[in-house]
Order: C-alpha cells, then structure tokens, then sequence
C-alpha cells in the first residue's frame, strides 16, 4: 500500500500526487506540514530527519524529495515513456529539465509565491518582487524556446518532467506580475497539460491562507 505524507496544496507534494493520479495508483495520504504539523516528530522525522514534506511510503519501502519520489513510481509503475530508461539521451534530457525546475525556476517560485500570495501588498518588497519576476520570466521564454515543435517538454511524449514544470507552471499563472512576456509554445503546452487528470485534481488547488513554515 502506498502512502503520502503532505498536505494536498503544497507545491511538491502536488507534483506526487499528480504522478500518482495520471498512474491511476490508489493511495493514502497523510495530512503533514504547515497547518497540520507533525513533522517535527519522532515519527515523522524517522522517516524523514529533514522534517519537510513530501513523504513517500510504499509497502514499508521510505522515500523523501518529491522528484526522486516520481522517478520511483514512474519506473515501477509507470508506462516506459514516462521516465524512458532504455534511451540515454531521452532520459537525460528528464532529467535535466527535472533539474531546471528546481535549479533555475524554484529559487524564484517560492519567494514570489510568499510576497504575492501570502503577503499582504503593503507589505510587499516590490524590489525583490521585480527582480524575482524578471528571472523568473526570462526562465520561462526559455522554456518556451525549447517547446517549440514539441507536444511536451522533452518531445512527444507526457513524462514526470512535465508534471516537475506544470505545478510550478500553474503558480506561475496566478502570479500577476508586470511585463510577463507572450509564451505562444509555453501556453499551447500548457492547455496540453491542464487536461491532465493530475493536473485537474490537484495543480490547479489554491494555496492555504495559513502563513506558517514548511512547504
């Protein structure tokens, strides 16, 4: 039996929970984090010492960080196209963009996440916020560029990488911030995406109001 620690709204455990909705993987999940606690102890943090979320358990077998935890379902559950193994450059090129979305496109996510949503707007550093969107943008045009002739982000095939950038994509898409640049192949796989059953259940829940710790 497979079992999630994590509350449904936060951002990676949004992308586990979409992994497991588009694998059609009955599951139970914990609420953990933020509001609903619990993973400061003992119990939780024998799991997991880092005391984050989310938090894999799958027949006794223990996971933590969210894009490891896809990669586990996708090869034991999963269909081969959607973390391709055989062929090295295809599954290098999931990783890699597994890796931007949290190298390039995180580091700016979660600060205008907390300034935008969970910030009230007197309270803002519109400076940061500037700043922050700036990269922001510029990473998502270069996303855009390499959509181009694509159905998906490493071709034509739905893979893990499109639901590690689709969950950040839809934060994204609340975000109202100046200047955000016309992405005509970014929205086409976008659409592309949002019919997902994933992306329907739980990418598209809003955040808690709760401005407490822990993503």
């Amino acid at each position: 039996m497979i079992s999630v620690w994590g509350r449904e709204r936060g951002l990676c455990v949004k992308k586990v929970l979409w992994c497991l909705e588009d694998l059609e993987l009955k599951f139970d999940r914990i609420d953990a984090g933020r509001q609903y606690g619990r993973t400061n102890e003992e119990e939780y943090l024998k799991m997991n010492r880092n005391g984050l979320v989310p938090t894999l358990v799958d027949d006794g077998y223990v996971l933590w960080e969210s894009n490891s935890i896809m990669r586990y379902l996708a090869i034991t559950y999963g269909p081969a196209s959607f973390y391709p193994l055989t062929n090295a450059k295809l599954h290098a090129d999931v990783n890699r963009w597994l890796d931007w979305s949290m190298g390039a496109l995180w580091p700016d996510i979660v600060p205008l996440f907390t300034s935008l949503i969970r910030t009230a707007p007197e309270k803002r550093d519109m400076n940061a916020v500037r700043t922050q969107g700036a990269r922001l943008m510029k990473n998502w045009s270069i996303a855009d560029e390499y959509l181009e002739g694509k159905k998906y982000i490493t071709g034509e095939d739905f893979t893990i990488a499109d639901i590690a950038l689709g969950v950040l994509a839809q934060t994204y898409s609340t975000f109202e911030l100046e200047g955000k640049p016309d992405l005509p192949n970014f929205n086409k796989w976008y659409e592309r995406i949002s019919e997902r059953p994933g992306f329907k259940r739980y990418a598209v829940l809003p955040p808690e109001p709760d401005p407490t710790s822990n993503h």
